[in-house]
């Protein structure tokens, strides 16, 4: 066997005693790791881990927004633990009855919540989706094997190796958390291809990352999408209340996935709004590339390019088009976004209804930020991602998104005729 393949086989291993847990055991596994976090020594080792990678990404000029992606400090470790402390809070899925009938014949049928099985994991520059990822597929029943890019992998084994030292010390497998510590491009691909021992993967990251793994994997794939999120300010937007929500979806954090990348603007409020965005936008640092009927009230914007309406920054730059019409921002967006988040500024109900009906995304919102596709915002704990799909999952995947379900039928003798 490779490591890989070896990796790979001892969290299949795993896996029945994982999905075997009992409630209780499962959250006091993820309090006790909560509490691992916010110890010194493992702030410490993380911290330090964390330094050489964030020291390697500026010596390779890595982007800004990646490099925010990267970042972990005492107060994100923090944010990181509260998030494994949640999931621990939430509702178990795991055994809940979908369905309940009883056939004719006597027989009785339950169709029951149970767990993927060993879930594959692929992603790049994030290391608090090393610790959200376990906490999701352990409370669901999981395990799970882990492929971070080569950005953060220093950190991501350290946050593996506080996880598996937490297992232990309640006797369960620390093999029930798996982590490729290889860089090398051909093990990834072998990982992609380990359908014997892998039940599904998900990858988490940028368009050319998520589009390799589609293409490429010979595991089933859920598809997390890259983020070219809109916010369409309307004819009858208040414009006091769009500024704010534009600033925020924009620039809280750039680095993001539900971070908006595109304004589309109703032509009959551009005289009136385009200034004060350009306002909003300079204090913010934030570039604007303008299409012909927007720049003139945008001193010092880039002319637009198509390219740039279909583009996920992922730094200070918003592309600007303005439209005439409900119509065409629908169709605008429709074409040019991915699937992910996409918001409407109206104060006209018709127009938020037709909004909500027409545009095709996981997520979709009236007279707020794009920001708040988060599976903590939604209620749901951590996230495993954000689905742009529409098979299985779509929107931010939380407890429920990682299972699936087998019917259990119970008889007193019967045979078929």
């Amino acid at each position: 066997m490779t490591p890989v393949e070896k990796l790979c086989a001892a969290v299949r291993s795993a896996a029945p005693s994982v999905a075997g847990l009992d409630t209780g055991t499962k959250n006091r596994v993820l309090c006790a790791l909560a509490d691992r976090l916010l110890e010194e020594e493992t702030v410490r080792a993380i911290l330090e881990a964390n330094s050489i990678d964030m020291e390697r990404g500026r010596e390779s000029h890595m982007p800004e927004g990646r490099l925010d992606r990267l970042l972990l400090n005492r107060e994100r470790l923090s944010q990181i633990a509260e998030g494994v402390r949640q999931v621990a809070l939430l509702p178990d899925p795991i055994g809940e009855i979908l369905e309940e009938s009883v056939r004719p014949n006597g027989l009785h049928i339950r169709k029951v919540r149970v767990p993927l099985g060993v879930i594959g994991i692929i992603y790049e520059s994030r290391p608090n989706v090393t610790a959200d990822a376990f906490a999701l597929t352990f409370k669901t029943g999981n395990a799970v094997v882990l492929k971070g890019g080569s950005d953060a992998i220093a950190s991501n084994l350290a946050i593996v190796s506080a996880i598996k030292d937490v297992l232990s010390g309640n006797g369960i497998s620390p093999d029930a958390v798996g982590i490729i510590a290889s860089t090398d491009r051909k093990d990834a691909a072998e990982f992609m291809s380990m359908r014997e021992y892998i039940d599904v993967l998900i990858p988490r990251g940028s368009a050319g990352l998520i589009r390799a793994v589609v293409e490429g994997s010979r595991i089933p794939v859920i598809e997390t999408g890259s983020g070219n999120c809109h916010i369409y300010v309307d004819e009858s937007a208040d414009l006091d209340k769009a500024v704010p929500i534009i600033i925020n979806a924009k620039t809280q954090r750039i680095g993001v996935c539900n971070a908006a990348e595109s304004l589309v603007v109703h032509e009959a409020v551009k005289e009136r709004f385009l200034p004060l965005l350009l306002s909003s936008m300079n204090e913010h640092h934030v570039e604007l590339r303008a299409d012909e009927e927007s720049i003139g009230l945008l001193p010092g914007a880039v002319p637009a390019t198509e390219k740039d309406f279909g583009t996920e920054y992922l730094d200070y730059i918003l592309s600007v088009k303005t439209v005439s019409s409900l119509d065409e921002a629908i169709r605008h967006i429709n074409r040019y976004h991915t699937g992910h988040s996409d918001a409407i500024i109206t104060e006209d109900e018709a127009a938020a209804e037709r909004f909500l009906n027409e545009i095709d995304s996981a997520c979709v919102y009236v007279n707020a930020s794009t920001r708040f596709t988060d599976g903590f915002e939604f209620g749901f704990g951590a996230e495993i991602g954000i689905s742009t799909q529409k098979l299985h999952a779509r929107g931010p995947m939380g407890l429920r998104e990682l299972t699936s379900y087998k019917y259990k039928i119970t008889g007193n003798g019967q045979v078929r005729a």
